[in-house]
């Protein structure tokens, strides 16, 4: 049943009568559909799944989860969930500006689409100390509530002696926030420029910390106190505008630091060829590109990618393509000492996402070159055993595929109590998902 032109009920029954659900069982939602894995019999609920009844509070053609780094499941003061999801309606443009938001009220079995939020690249973020969603597009940063009646307020924007008469491409990759909560990070693009650096809350002004010529983006603020000013960058293959020519990555980590005099400085400032033996396939395949294929590459430095904060800042994740998961500590980042430290093998690896209390990871493997071995794993690191939340993950249809449809799991809530990923149904569908981690520990133990 329609509310209005930006809300749907689950249900006939939801409308009569509001129930509540708490965040310790917003499962029981009637937005919710138990789907189990046939294989791991792991079962997950599905977000309003075509085929089901909960299928008439759907928005959106395509439905899917937030990117892996970026917090979307608030749990408010009185213990109910809601949940920020994207939207895209193919054929409307694609993952870099193509996608809206919508909020799925668990307590009243209500989703509100906002197509106004229409973002750039993966830049939403939940804050879940105020139930605030922020997202960037060309026209600046944007926040606004869950309330219908509420409306978006622009935070921060370029100034013209900054942008020159030149389109803003984006304000970040993914919005996070600095550990004093006073400013979100900025990697733009404005023309050939890449500045980075912070945007003030309070004023709404844009610090620029240093311009960059090559490609960095994926900015992450460290979220600790303890390290204030820190934002982790990513040296990204860049694609000529007049050739098509790739130009790749020689050196994926990066830090810079508000004030320091080092400006950008690489995690690993020396080669590692030397810690990898004669079993290193240094072969990577970019499934982002139009026409996908295998570059070898000579320094394990340009096989890392898809990096990641640990909750205390001590630690930077990264996937090691060909290898697994790895991390190294902040504490020798930047100096000769710097040396990775292997947490979980898996040579197809793609995304993965470690929990705040850093004893599980979740992750996702997508090799371009097999793809009937796609699956999303839950990875139990005391035991040292792992489960798959999926098994045999099909490979996008074609009308979705521009909307950078890759499953991207992740701990999501305030503790991490679930997993949050987006399903690619094998009928030709995709949906957003959840699993209870306790679940996956107990069947990992």
């Amino acid at each position: 049943m329609i509310l209005d032109t930006h809300e749907t009920l689950a249900s006939d029954a939801s409308s009569r009568t509001a129930f509540s659900v708490a965040a310790a069982d917003f499962f029981e939602s009637p937005l919710l559909t138990p789907w189990t894995d046939p294989e791991s019999g792991v079962t997950s609920r599905l977000l309003t799944p075509v085929g089901t009844p909960a299928e008439q509070a759907r928005v959106a053609p395509l439905q899917q989860s937030f990117y892996y780094v970026n917090p979307s499941l608030h749990i408010t003061p009185d213990g109910n969930a809601r949940y920020w999801f994207y939207c895209a309606f193919p054929p409307a443009n694609s993952a870099h500006s193509g996608r809206t938001l919508a909020v799925a009220e668990f307590a009243t079995g209500i989703i509100r689409h906002y197509p106004e939020t229409a973002f750039t690249e993966a830049s939403p973020m939940l804050d879940h100390e105020t139930g605030e969603i922020y997202w960037a597009n060309e026209q600046g940063i944007w926040r606004r509530t869950a309330s219908p009646d509420d409306s978006p307020q622009r935070v921060a924007a370029f100034p013209p002696a900054i942008t020159r008469n030149r389109p803003v491409r984006r304000y970040a990759t993914h919005l996070t926030l600095s550990p004093d909560r006073r400013a979100l990070n900025i990697d733009a693009g404005i023309g050939p420029d890449n500045p980075v650096g912070q945007a003030w809350l309070d004023d709404g002004r844009i610090e620029i910390w240093q311009t960059l010529q090559h490609t960095y983006n994926h900015g992450q603020f460290n979220p600790s106190p303890c390290h204030p000013g820190l934002l982790l960058l990513a040296q990204e293959n860049c694609v000529d505008q007049k050739t098509g020519e790739v130009r790749y990555k020689d050196n994926r980590l990066w830090l810079v630091r508000r004030g320091d005099t080092r400006g950008l400085y690489p995690v690993y400032p020396d080669s590692l060829s030397s810690l990898v033996g004669s079993s290193y396939r240094p072969v990577a395949s970019n499934s982002h590109l139009e026409t996908p294929h295998a570059e070898v590459r000579t320094d394990p430095r340009q096989m890392h990618g898809h990096e990641w904060w640990s909750s205390d800042g001590d630690y930077i994740y990264y996937i090691h393509y060909q290898t697994g998961i790895e991390r190294t500590p902040i504490a020798t980042a930047g100096t000769s000492d710097a040396r990775p430290e292997l947490v979980w093998p898996h040579r197809t690896v793609s995304h993965a996402h470690a929990s705040p209390c850093g004893n599980y990871i979740v992750l996702d493997a997508l090799p371009p070159d097999a793809p009937d071995t796609h699956h999303v794993r839950f990875v139990n690191l005391r035991s040292r055993r792992a489960i798959d939340i999926v098994s045999r993950m099909p490979s996008p249809p074609a009308a979705f595929r521009p909307y950078h449809l890759h499953p991207h799991p992740q701990f999501c809530g305030p503790r991490g109590d679930y997993i949050c990923y987006t399903l690619i149904r094998p009928e030709g569908g995709a949906d957003v998902a959840f699993v209870r981690v306790s679940e996956l520990v107990a069947a990992t133990a």
